[in-house]
């Protein structure tokens, strides 16, 4: 693919849709793989105290993700955009003004959560017995959470110009950096110091530092047009009108994780009355489910990608073959992996737990929920073309009224009902219900607007 051409100028768009997706599906389960293994190593080789002072960080994590994560969303429309147009000067505004709100946000959160993160672990409740070991840990990684930030927006505006195989390179060298570096730190081997806790942090900081000057080094190399050379750098300045489309794009993303957060918060809390098996099999049928959303998500991220570009470069008529053939992929690549996992169900359950009347507890949640998913990949594939256009608003009332309305009090009440198999139901008929109203909206209202270039 030449640098410069939009992903949308080009003949057999599933062709071009399937290379573009296949780089991107597999950063997505590297980077789940590589936090588990990291998980496995502070378990492993410090305890469980370790695990538990580490794991008091991710409900800290993810309320910082859903800034950063909006922040990404938004400007890879915009970038999408003005890539279909190949402006590369707008393009360039766009990172620069997206960077410049990055580094001033995460500077401001990782001095505050520095000086205040004893105050928060207090509000969430963290055991007195881990805070020596929590402390340090969340204190180093809000420390260096302005680079974790930079990394995922970079990384998410490359995939915006059609390059998701930069971000793969990156994303394994942070991984094999930590893999090497954490075990070393913790252990204090090859004349290291013995840095216990703060080791998986301090590993990561490095991972970041060391990846982010090798996109700098690489991109410049290969004369990249998102380089961070001159041209580029003098953009990283405040720009209030670029910022405002920004925000406005990203804002709604990040209200729609904390609210699927929270109510994810919400069902562990009922799936906990049912006993620690129960937790076990909940456990493990999210780590399955989460490895066959990934390829669904990854092609919402590409339909909105080439959905912009589309829009960008004024064929807006191709919004629709792009649609088409995001829900066919998804039929097809999600479709494959609901089969194989109903086939593979007991050995899938097995890798996660060792008591075998939990694994055919675990069975049984997953035969529930398994066939939704195809449901959940179709209402993310709606939703990402509509704010490939910067229609966001509306699906994202739509995505957290069915949270509210639907999967959190029928989990309730068919918990009543069913017991704890209640809950899947209430899963299922969650991912039925968005994908039948986004469908609709999209349908009905958003192919009825007049499409707009947003820059």
């Amino acid at each position: 693919m030449p640098q410069h051409q939009p992903l949308v100028n080009q003949h057999k768009l599933w062709k071009t849709f399937l290379i573009f997706l296949l780089p991107l599906i597999a950063t997505n389960i590297l980077q789940n793989l590589s936090g588990t293994i990291n998980t496995v190593f502070v378990g492993q080789m410090m305890g469980v105290d370790a695990i538990a002072a580490v794991a008091v960080f991710f409900p800290i994590l993810f309320c910082l993700m859903a800034f950063v994560i909006g922040l990404s969303a938004g400007s890879t429309v915009l970038v999408g955009q003005a890539w279909g147009a190949q402006n590369i000067e707008k393009v360039r505004c766009v990172v620069g003004s997206t960077l410049f709100m990055t580094l001033i946000g995460g500077t401001i959160i990782a001095i505050l959560g520095v000086i205040f993160a004893k105050s928060i672990l207090l509000a969430l409740g963290t055991d007195p017995q881990v805070m020596h070991l929590s402390l340090p840990y969340v204190q180093w990684m809000l420390a260096g959470s302005p680079l974790l930030f930079v990394y995922i927006i970079y990384t998410s505006i490359l995939r915006g110009v059609g390059d998701s195989i930069t971000p793969l390179i990156a994303l394994g060298m942070t991984s094999l950096i930590g893999l090497f570096i954490t075990p070393v730190l913790i252990a204090g081997y090859f004349g290291f110091p013995r840095l216990g806790i703060i080791a998986p942090a301090i590993a990561t900081i490095i991972g970041y530092l060391a990846v982010l000057t090798f996109l700098a080094v690489y991109l410049n190399k290969k004369n990249h047009p998102l380089r961070p050379d001159w041209q580029l750098l003098k953009n990283i300045r405040h720009q209030p009108i670029l910022s405002k489309i920004i925000l406005r794009l990203g804002i709604p993303t990040g209200i729609q994780m904390v609210t699927t957060s929270v109510a994810g918060l919400v069902i562990v809390g009922l799936v906990n009355r049912y006993g620690a098996e129960a937790t076990a099999a909940y456990g493990a049928v999210n780590q399955v489910l989460n490895y066959i959303q990934f390829p669904a998500l990854s092609i919402a991220i590409a339909a909105s990608i080439f959905g912009a570009q589309a829009i960008g470069a004024g064929k807006s008529d191709l919004l629709a073959k792009v649609t088409r053939t995001a829900l066919g992929m998804n039929l097809m690549i999600t479709g494959m992996l609901v089969v194989l996992a109903y086939l593979f169900s007991k050995y899938l359950m097995a890798l996660f737990i060792t008591d075998p009347q939990v694994v055919e507890l675990g069975q049984q949640l997953l035969f529930i929920v398994l066939w939704s998913i195809l449901f959940f990949g179709a209402s993310a594939i709606f939703a990402s073309i509509m704010r490939a256009s910067g229609t966001v608003t509306v699906p994202m009332i739509i995505n957290v009224l069915t949270i509210l309305l639907i999967e959190v009090p029928c989990a309730y009440l068919f918990s009543q009902w069913w017991g704890l198999q209640g809950i899947w139901y209430a899963y299922a008929l969650a991912f039925v219900s968005l994908c039948i109203l986004q469908g609709l909206y999209y349908q009905f209202v958003w192919k009825k607007k007049t499409i707009e270039v947003l820059i």
